[in-house]
């Protein structure tokens, strides 16, 4: 009887032992593509609710609309093995016209962001909404190669596997394309 138990038994723990790693997660669900999280030459502010962080970023380049980005995200929850939210911060402010490179401290992970445009530089200062959870997320970071090769090109970046997240961003400036 036992080992009848174990035949019928080892495969379904096969199986949902397989499924316990990576998650593939499809085309996340943007909402309407006319719902952006701003309208161009606006600021926005773009939080995703408690326990959840950015899991996909959309945006698209208009010259046109004073070389500006529409925006748009998705959010998910984090995942379990995470634990929950310990604390939610603001991070200093990334200003518009400079170069910058900026990760959530306190080994926080990126739920929300926070954005300006300055007419006069044409570009936007941006903050991240940053969350830390009681459990710690491996460090194991490394920028993505998913990001435009040009100023103009469109974003479309998800993060395809669960328990992978972002943690941070970094931009270039150009005076010259503005």
């Amino acid at each position: 009887m036992d080992l009848v138990l174990l035949c019928v038994f080892l495969p379904l723990v096969t199986v949902a032992w397989g499924q316990y790693g990576d998650y593939y997660y499809g085309p996340y669900n943007y909402g309407d593509n006319d719902e952006w999280a701003n309208v161009y030459r606006q600021g926005f502010n773009f939080q995703c609710p408690h326990g959840q962080v950015i899991v996909a970023i959309r945006s698209i380049f208009s010259k046109k609309e004073g070389s500006d980005r529409l925006w748009n995200y998705a959010c998910m929850p984090a995942a379990q093995s995470l634990g929950e939210p310990t604390e939610c911060w603001w991070e200093e402010i990334n200003r518009a016209g400079t170069e910058w490179y900026q990760t959530c401290s306190n080994n926080g992970l990126v739920a929300g962001f926070q954005s300006q445009y300055f007419p006069s530089v044409l570009d936007r200062e941006w903050q991240f909404y940053c969350c830390r959870y009681s459990r710690r997320c491996p460090y194991s970071c490394w920028l993505t190669t998913e990001y435009p090769g040009h100023y103009g090109e469109d974003i479309d970046m998800m993060m395809y596997t669960y328990d992978h997240y972002i943690r941070g961003a970094t931009t270039t400036f150009s005076a010259v394309d503005r």
